[in-house]
């Protein structure tokens, strides 16, 4: 990034910056789906959490900008994220002075709030005095074909048998209007894996607030679901996100196909690029991605810590959370599906 000589202000967003926030962020090449400034309502109402989104100005053109989360919570400590429940956020700017005028103003808020710790989440490592994550997270993403019948020949032969599976065992897709099955199969899935689950809530405000930017894929099996995702649009790129699939799944190859389909559907559209989202190294879905042929980028998360504390540590494959995943796998899934969400708002 060039460096720029003129003043550079720093302001919190206010009602109509809309429009110059993600027109911003759409023309910024380290600009994300996750910096979209329709996340500030939707972490608002669904978690209740507080936001501090911030723009940098240079003579009144918007030059940078910074979503922040507080987190703050009796389980899980409080943490000042860009950007809470996302894979990616940080400070994106036109020059490196809009970053550095959003950093400092980031660690003022941090100091003002009494806050210990200050997350960035990103590709890259821009500040070399902070801690660093780095072999946590991988992203997956790889160039879509220009037709179908090339994407499907490059998923790899073990992995494309296993779309060809689910395609004999007569499954389609449909796209759905609301989270309803979304909502249901998703709650399945989680909860087999001892994780607890969103609100529905949450899934109905990214469906509205993203409402051009989203869409749900559900796969269906003898009239019946069983595998269902969220899919994001930024720029060229879809960005599967929240799904899951039925006890059901595995058998018929659902997840495989499922997953064929968001593509399928993404080639026709003309987009460019499947953004198979993070994973976490070393699990079946880091695994899994890999076998579609996918290679994995690490992602590189800084913190600033205030003195006397360290990373956080809220990895699912922290031994100390894996017994607590054992006991949640045992609630009945009525009762895990009402106690999560007062739990995962804290998990951001």
């Amino acid at each position: 990034m060039a460096e720029a000589s003129s003043t550079i202000t720093v302001r919190s967003f206010a009602p109509g910056d809309e429009g110059r926030w993600d027109a911003f962020v759409e023309a910024t090449p380290k600009g994300t789906f996750f910096h979209l400034c329709g996340w500030k309502e939707v972490i608002e109402t669904a978690f209740k959490h507080r936001t501090f989104y911030l723009l940098a100005e240079r003579k009144g053109a918007v030059t940078g900008v910074l979503p922040l989360t507080l987190v703050k919570t009796r389980l899980f400590g409080v943490r000042l994220i860009s950007n809470a429940f996302c894979v990616e956020g940080g400070p994106i700017g036109a020059d490196t002075a809009s970053v550095n005028a959003l950093e400092k103003a980031a660690i003022s808020l941090l100091q003002e709030l009494r806050v210990p710790v200050l997350e960035f989440r990103g590709c890259t490592a821009n500040q070399s005095d902070w801690r660093s994550l780095s072999d946590l997270y991988a992203s997956f993403r790889k160039q879509i074909e220009s037709s179908v019948e090339r994407n499907l020949e490059a998923i790899p032969r073990k992995q494309r048998a296993m779309v060809r599976k689910g395609m004999r065992n007569g499954l389609r897709s449909e796209h759905d209007a609301n989270v309803d099955r979304l909502y249901g199969v998703y709650g399945e899935s989680v909860h087999s894996l001892g994780t607890p689950v969103f609100s529905k809530r949450y899934f109905e405000l990214l469906l509205s607030i993203f409402a051009q930017r989203s869409d749900i894929v559900t796969i269906i099996s003898e009239g019946e679901p069983v595998a269902s995702v969220l899919n994001f649009y930024f720029r060229d790129a879809v960005l599967p996100y929240y799904g899951g699939g039925t006890a059901d799944a595995r058998r018929l190859a659902a997840n495989d196909f499922m997953y064929w389909e968001v593509m399928r559907y993404a080639c026709e559209r003309g987009l460019r690029i499947f953004d198979f989202g993070r994973s976490k190294v070393g699990t079946g879905a880091y695994d899994l991605k890999r076998h579609w042929g996918f290679e994995p980028q690490p992602l590189v998360y800084q913190f600033f810590l205030a003195p006397g504390y360290s990373i956080p540590d809220l990895n699912p494959l922290n031994p100390k959370y894996r017994l607590l995943s054992a006991l949640w796998k045992r609630l009945p899934r009525t009762v895990a599906m009402r106690l999560g969400p007062p739990i995962v708002r804290g998990l951001a």
